[in-house]
């Protein structure tokens, strides 16, 4: 079967620099690496397949010779051709255990040496009112999670004794495996990366060094805290293997939908409906915050749409040193839905009392349209 181009299998041009060929295998390495698509054959090739395109890509000789030659360029049986010393002489199999650690390190939880360096991260959904988000909240959380053994400390060992080294990896927590050219570093599969074996293992954790537990915390929600928000608790995620450190456990912030006020960033807006008498002669209302209710002075005339605004009493905002933001309250002019014969009497006289002249918007719009029919007979002419 033929080659795919290096370029294609990486998906990056031929103009590309060693920065964009890094990114994109490590995105490709990490989707095909065979500890996360165990048992596929399929994911181990394509695996391959980047690995040597990248092999070749990021060391400056061969890609000239790629460039210039194909696939022949780069072809182990013509490294003699060449005037090369073979495929272990290149610089990314002398150097492949470090870049596979740089690469992989971080995603797959082991640095240079291949053992685990910390536990995994925990991630707890939490749903607090906008009044617990303004002002803050202590709460109790119950996290089901991994914790080192009471009995072994951690270590997988029963008390007395000690865990000795792996000898498949001879302590490593790594095996490296080379075929032809391609050489990679795998995860011990006798000790998992550890470096070590358990000869007498820990009867309360069955030598793994960890327990399961539902452990009660209390955190503190900060004020001000906003939908998606996440509270990183360092420490509390699941414990690491053998005894390293644990992970962290995340707390994502989501807010209950609130009656009355609506939420952007720091500021809230709420709409407060008025009779039209109050809209019309002017009135003092109570307007709501979270605090509780507040005075605001009604203009008379006040149209519906005019938004009133009270400066500090939005919520905190948590990225800007806790600084509270504002309330707008839009006033929305209340038609009633039913009257008795009285009310509708007097809401008739008033209406016949008055002309359009006491609605100088209503007089202004039916000039304009008077103008319009008058533009649109001339036209008709």
């Amino acid at each position: 079967m033929s080659k795919r181009d290096y370029y294609e299998v990486l998906g990056v041009a031929k103009d590309a620099d060693e920065n964009a060929i890094k990114r994109a295998y490590r995105k490709l390495a990490m989707k095909y690496h065979p500890d996360r698509n165990p048992n596929d054959d399929k994911a181990a090739e394509n695996f391959r397949e980047v690995t040597e395109a990248y092999e070749v890509l990021t060391d400056e000789s061969k890609r000239k010779r790629y460039d210039q030659y194909g696939h022949a360029g780069v072809d182990e049986q013509m490294q003699d051709f060449w005037g090369r010393g073979g495929a272990q002489d290149s610089h990314a199999f002398r150097d492949f255990g470090d870049m596979f650690g740089d690469v992989f390190g971080d995603m797959f939880g082991f640095g240079g040496g291949g053992r685990a360096t910390r536990g995994a991260d925990l991630r707890y959904n939490l749903t607090v009112t906008l009044e617990e988000a303004a002002s803050g909240k202590e709460v109790e959380l119950n996290i089901p999670k991994h914790e080192n053994c009471d009995t072994c400390h951690g270590s997988g060992a029963k008390p007395g004794s000690n865990p000795v080294p792996c000898s498949t990896c001879g302590g490593h927590g790594q095996v490296q495996m080379q075929q032809g050219f391609f050489a990679v570093r795998r995860t011990c599969p006798s000790c998992h990366g550890s470096g070590t074996r358990i000869e007498s293992p820990c009867q309360s954790c069955g030598g793994s060094g960890r327990t399961r537990v539902n452990k009660k915390l209390k955190v503190k929600v900060p004020a001000g805290v906003y939908d998606g928000a996440q509270v990183r608790v360092s420490g509390e995620g699941e414990a690491g293997e053998h005894g390293t450190p644990a992970g962290d456990l995340y707390i994502v912030i989501s807010l209950k939908p609130h009656k009355i006020f609506e939420r952007d960033g720091a500021d809230l807006y709420c709409t407060m409906p008025v009779t039209f008498p109050q809209a019309a002669l002017g009135a003092e209302v109570d307007a709501p915050t979270l605090e509780g209710k507040i005075k605001i002075r009604i203009p008379a005339g006040t149209e519906g749409g005019r938004v009133f605004r009270l400066r500090g009493h939005g919520v905190p905002d948590v990225r800007a040193g806790g600084q509270k933001g504002d309330l707008y309250v839009r006033m929305q002019i209340a038609v009633p839905k039913k009257m008795s014969s009285k009310q509708e009497q007097l809401l008739r006289e008033f209406a016949d009392e008055t002309g359009d002249d006491v609605y100088p918007e209503r007089s202004s719009f039916l000039g304009k349209v008077k103008d319009f029919w008058e533009d649109l007979s001339k036209e008709g002419r």
